[in-house]
């Protein structure tokens, strides 16, 4: 998707303010550490460099701010624990949880939920968690780290206990599973399978074959960024928490996956916050 031009003078609009109330505000007191891996179009990971509507977003406003962030990629189970122990400054994207809570202040970008993703088929379909926990036939994967919420982790633990849960490291390695057959449907965000789907050359033509199938145990939630609790200086956490709300505010977040996916991607997994 493609922003027309009175959208793109909109959006040049909306910067203004918001980069000159950045600008005079901020100033991080060293550079920012943020782990990232591969997440859709949000974060996007290669040979070192690092772009998506996140890193876009953060070298757009952080100069104005005074404050750089270093990137830098790792597994995203290997994120949230440095971000847990105090080595990350920032978490990005992650769905709002109580676990995270413990480690970050949550600033909500966008709002967003994870669905059963599988390839079309006759196969009826899926209406709730009982009912995919009672089709033992179907096989499961799902990235590691990844967390959409306690249901979500209920079912996970029900799945690995009946031996039908695949776990990988990213979005990328089970798109290729399913393409292959070797597993059958997998929970996360439209838009981060897709994403992936459209860098994997290996898995060309999938994105048209997507079945999504949303149930009540995953219902809408918020995603955006946590700022660390441990690991920054209350100025510096101040300064991000104030530079990340007025990004929200200027819904950057949500235009980027409008630039990046299909409305009918969209329609099943991002709306503004």
């Amino acid at each position: 998707m493609h922003a027309r031009p009175h959208r793109l003078l909109r959006q040049l609009l909306a910067a203004l303010p918001l980069a000159a109330a950045v600008a005079a505000h901020a100033d991080c007191s060293r550079d920012i550490l943020v782990p990232v891996s591969s997440t859709g179009v949000s974060v996007i990971v290669g040979n070192g460099v690092f772009s998506g509507i996140y890193p876009e977003l953060f070298r757009s406003l952080g100069p104005r701010a005074g404050c750089h962030f270093a990137f830098s990629g790792v597994p995203r189970a290997r994120q949230e624990l440095m971000f847990e122990t105090g080595k990350a400054d920032l978490l990005l994207p992650a769905t709002r949880t109580p676990a995270r809570d413990l480690h970050g202040i949550f600033v909500p970008m966008v709002g967003h939920r994870a669905v059963l993703i599988s390839l079309q088929s006759p196969r009826p379909p899926i209406a709730n968690a009982q009912d995919l926990l009672d089709r033992r036939d179907l096989r499961v994967a799902v990235v590691r780290g990844y967390d959409y919420g306690e249901a979500y982790q209920a079912l996970l633990r029900e799945l690995g206990k009946q031996g039908r849960l695949f776990t990988e490291v990213d979005a990328s390695a089970i798109a290729r599973l399913l393409h292959a057959g070797a597993v059958d449907l997998t929970i996360m965000g439209p838009t981060i399978l897709a994403g992936s789907i459209n860098r994997e050359t290996r898995v060309h033509g999938m994105l048209d074959r997507l079945r999504l199938e949303p149930i009540p145990e995953l219902p809408w939630q918020q995603t955006g960024v946590y700022v660390s609790r441990h690991s920054l200086t209350p100025d510096d956490r101040a300064a991000l928490l104030e530079l990340l709300e007025r990004a929200a505010k200027s819904n950057a977040v949500m235009e980027g996956f409008q630039r990046y996916h299909r409305p009918e991607i969209l329609a099943e997994s991002v709306r503004p916050r």
